[in-house]
């Protein structure tokens, strides 16, 4: 954009269309999707490819607009590409799995996509969140256009019957969460967020609530009541042991540790001189709390992750205290966790020897860049979305005011580094799908509230939630296919 061309909402507006638009990717003369990065000047290596988590927030824009075909196609094209057979190899994709990515390849004149389970990625790392972003997906496109008919296709409820089948299974976890490895979400590198991360919880629910919907009874009543069973206590399950607040703190900072049997308070053995009190003490406002990053055995994550408090908020899996609370936590912390540059991917930064030992001093994950809490502009969908859900709209609409202007002069760069996020990320890519999108949703968020619903769902009856609360850990029944 020429330096003397004056900044406006329409032309910055214009100019993230033409950008998203270029970024479509066509399969046999149809578009099924958009590529993660439309930048010319690097090497492609993956960015090429079409990213189920990536293109979740074009999506929704797309639905908004009207461009169905778009979405539609993505759905029926990925769920080619999900495994419907058990595999007898291990280094094969299980049944039920949604690819990472997929491209579309040309072989003697014939195209067809190729799918990538995490084979081909960095570290090798299974995209656990593909499937719970592609049920969330199908259930936003069912909303938006009113078409059941899509979903309730065999072929469609078998898909979402794999997935279901895969996050059920018997396992040898008796917590409701989903045990899965470091790196199986949008923070893809090591990061210390292996067991039971925030982010894979809050999908995992989005997913379940999207599949109780539109898994029709004849022949899945058994996977609706698993499901059935499974939400309460998952419910009840984050929104206690998951919780931060002053109140919470004081109550960890008291816990007693090595205590066995049914009358245990300190159910995870959290060792007190393991976790920041004292740093914490001065971060958390009187009135703000959030929901820790990780929960597990003599573990309590205590970072801010972004992405799993957004979406808990937008799905209903906070409570609507809890929602007010993150949200007054990122006001009142507004230049730890927005600065400069919507928003920190987490808070506080790996450092030091800390950084050394649990990143394997990942040269991309150095302190404030990358996963390593820095700055990615698409989250201000997310944030929008939760604006309108707490009714601090205000708040969204200062984001986009902090970025508009920067994410256009700096051709939409994939994130950003600095406490503050003022520099451009270090291996960065421009012309990112999700930033662009990721803004242009956050707008149309702000413009229309009625599109919350896309991503949004009614709170669980409270009696049931309460119930869950009342369940012992060994008393959670796995889904047994």
């Amino acid at each position: 954009m020429p330096l003397n061309e004056l900044v406006t909402d329409e032309n910055i507006e214009e100019q993230a269309w033409r950008a998203l638009e270029n970024s479509i990717l066509y399969y046999q003369g149809r578009p099924v999707g958009t590529v993660a990065a439309y930048d010319a000047s690097v090497e492609a290596l993956n960015y090429d490819q079409c990213f189920i988590r990536d293109f979740v927030s074009s999506a929704l824009i797309f639905l908004i607009k009207g461009k169905t075909e778009i979405v539609r196609n993505f759905l029926e094209e990925t769920l080619k590409l999900q495994p419907k057979e058990r595999e007898l190899d291990a280094y094969k994709p299980g049944r039920g799995l949604i690819p990472a990515s997929f491209k579309v390849v040309c072989n003697n004149g014939e195209e067809y996509l190729e799918a990538d389970f995490g084979e081909h990625a960095i570290a090798r790392v299974t995209p656990v969140d593909s499937c719970l972003w592609w049920i969330i997906l199908l259930r936003a496109y069912v909303v938006a256009t009113k078409d059941y008919s899509i979903a309730y296709q065999p072929d469609f409820q078998n898909g979402i019957r794999l997935i279901m089948e895969i996050c059920l299974a018997n396992r040898f976890d008796m917590y409701p969460t989903l045990l899965v490895p470091d790196g199986a979400c949008m923070i893809d590198r090591r990061m210390g967020i292996y067991g039971h991360p925030l982010e894979i919880q809050v999908l995992f629910y989005g997913a379940l609530r999207g599949a109780r919907e539109l898994l029709i009874c004849q022949g899945n009543q058994d996977i609706i009541s698993a499901i059935d069973n499974r939400l309460p206590l998952l419910c009840a399950h984050i929104r206690q042991h998951y919780w931060i607040d002053i109140h919470r703190l004081n109550a960890i900072y008291r816990f007693k540790s090595e205590e066995y049997g049914k009358g245990a308070v300190n159910l995870f053995n959290i060792y007190v001189d393991s976790l920041p009190y004292y740093e914490l003490d001065k971060w958390l406002p009187r009135k703000g709390g959030y929901l820790a990053g990780n929960v597990g055995p003599s573990q309590l994550d205590t970072r801010f992750f972004t992405l799993g408090n957004l979406m808990a908020i937008i799905s209903d899996l906070a409570t609507e205290e809890q929602s007010q609370a993150i949200m007054s936590l990122i006001e009142e912390r507004w230049d730890d966790l927005v600065g400069d540059m919507p928003m920190k991917i987490c808070f506080p930064a790996l450092e030091h020897e800390e950084y050394r030992i649990v990143t394997g001093c990942d040269p991309k994950n150095i302190p404030w860049s990358y996963h390593n809490a820095g700055s990615w502009p698409v989250l201000m969908w997310m944030f929008a979305a939760a604006g309108v859900k707490t009714n601090k709209t205000g708040l969204a609409r200062k984001t986009i005011e902090i970025a508009k202007t920067r994410l256009i002069e700096d051709e939409w760069p994939e994130y950003y580094d600095g406490k503050k996020g003022r520099l451009i990320g270090k291996q960065a890519r421009k012309y990112q799908t999700w930033t662009i999108a990721g803004f242009l949703l956050a707008k149309e968020l702000m413009d229309n509230p009625n599109y919350l619903s896309l991503v949004s769902f009614d709170e669980l009856p409270p009696e049931a939630v309460s119930r869950a609360c009342e369940f012992e850990i060994g008393s959670v029944e796995p889904y047994i296919p």
